[in-house]
């Protein structure tokens, strides 16, 4: 058997991406020293440490004894972060985060080409520009595990399926990437399903032998009951309404949730309406892939443009707007600048940086003065956001749509004596 080295060239570039990774997270830790040294954590790690610590000595976990707002393996990351006990919670996050980010580093620069390079420093500066939010929520976890499993499910789908399930069950949102997969990777369809179905079975029977199975699906009506969250693409004019005090809406601090949402005026007719429009735009999404490819259409690409606009449905139709829900962008974008020709998705990668950089500016830097003071400043931080997000979401229906009109259509046979 032959063996190919890595050309010189390669190796530096790849030395230089994980000298940027370096550089990236060594940053990351400089900022968390503070929590790191004082015992503390940051943002929702608070609660994720609050979780781990109630099961771990208060023998209640979540998702099994009781109902959560979660998916029942969310709580895995969280009890193997009190490793180091409770002082060195952040810590161990840390750590958890840094290496799921160098798996998904890994897998980007795997291929060796200029466009895994240029995707590998997108997705650092996208995770940097992200900071707060991808160092100190559990998105940041999931986030590279979707990344990796995107670019190897053509080659491994069961491998790539286990590694997508597992992360849907800690946040919904990968099923929105199985769903592509599903659609476009023909050859693996059974054992995508096979291994979705044996890691849900898997959750469900330790939820069924230690807890209450009702619990399973627990997080479903606990998302189900919120209102219209702040910064939800889809709350922008309830935003304005408050702050210009207009037909009667304002902002309501939800202190069970720990989340401020847009009340009144038309706010709940909207909310009413997320998730049968969330559901009916994922069916006709997965509807058009499935007739691109039927005409044609390259699967690698319909797989990243088919990712994109399932997972910026989740995000564009969803009453809660949490800032990181843009990683759940992030990640796919990255693994489309290398399934996909880089040249085509320049605009959802340069939008992307953007709309990174706008949301920390409205998370954590510039929050309580829009929610507390109804800044109109910040308000239009977070409508650039917003419209940017919805952009990025009609980039890829209108990529889906050249992908499938663009599709050679298999030649017909012609039928014999012809």
């Amino acid at each position: 058997m032959r063996i190919r080295l890595p050309r010189p060239e390669t190796l530096d570039s790849a030395r230089t991406v994980w000298l940027f990774f370096a550089l990236i997270h060594a940053g990351f830790l400089a900022r968390l020293l503070p929590f790191i040294i004082g015992g503390g954590v940051l943002s929702d790690i608070r609660f994720y440490r609050e979780w781990a610590y109630l099961a771990l000595d208060g023998g209640v976990w979540q998702g099994i004894d009781t109902a959560w707002v979660y998916p029942v393996g969310a709580l895995a990351p969280m009890v193997v972060a009190a490793v180091f006990g409770p002082s060195l919670y952040q810590l161990a996050w840390f750590a958890l985060f840094a290496g799921l980010n160098a798996v998904g580093t890994a897998v980007l620069l795997q291929r060796g080409t200029a466009s895994s390079f240029t995707a590998a420093y997108w997705w650092l500066a996208a995770t940097a520009l992200l900071g707060p939010v991808a160092v100190g929520r559990i998105d940041g976890l999931t986030a590279p595990l979707v990344l990796s499993a995107l670019l190897i499910v053509a080659a491994r789908p069961f491998v790539a399926s286990l590694v997508l399930s597992a992360a849907t069950w800690m946040k919904v949102w990968p099923a929105a990437v199985v769903l592509a997969s599903l659609v476009v990777v023909r050859s693996g369809r059974l054992r995508i399903l096979g291994a979705g179905l044996a890691v849900t079975a898997a959750c469900a029977a330790v939820v069924a032998a230690f807890g209450d199975v009702r619990n399973l699906t627990g997080f479903l009506s606990a998302q189900g009951a919120r209102g219209m969250q702040l910064e939800a693409p889809l709350s922008t004019p309830g935003v304005w309404q408050a702050i210009t005090g207009t037909s009667g809406a304002y902002f309501f601090e939800d202190e069970v949730i720990n989340t401020m949402e847009v009340r009144g005026a038309l706010s709940g007719v909207v909310g009413n309406l997320m998730t049968p429009l969330l559901a009916l735009t994922v069916v006709l999404v997965a509807a058009f892939l499935a007739i691109a490819l039927h005409r044609g259409a390259e699967a690698h690409a319909l797989l990243a443009t088919g990712s994109l606009a399932l997972v910026c449905t989740l995000v564009v139709f969803n009453k809660v707007g949490s800032p990181q829900f843009m990683l759940w962008i992030a990640a796919v974008i990255a693994g489309g600048l290398v399934l996909d020709r880089a040249r085509d998705w320049r605009y959802p990668a340069l939008a992307m940086l953007a709309t990174a950089g706008l949301t920390t500016l409205v998370y954590p830097v510039f929050y309580d003065a829009l929610r507390y003071e109804l800044n109109p400043a910040v308000a239009v931080l977070l409508t650039l956001r917003n419209l940017l997000v919805i952009s990025i979401f009609l980039w890829s229906l209108v990529r889906l749509a050249r992908l499938t009109a663009n599709a050679r259509v298999p030649a017909a046979v012609p039928p014999t004596g012809a």
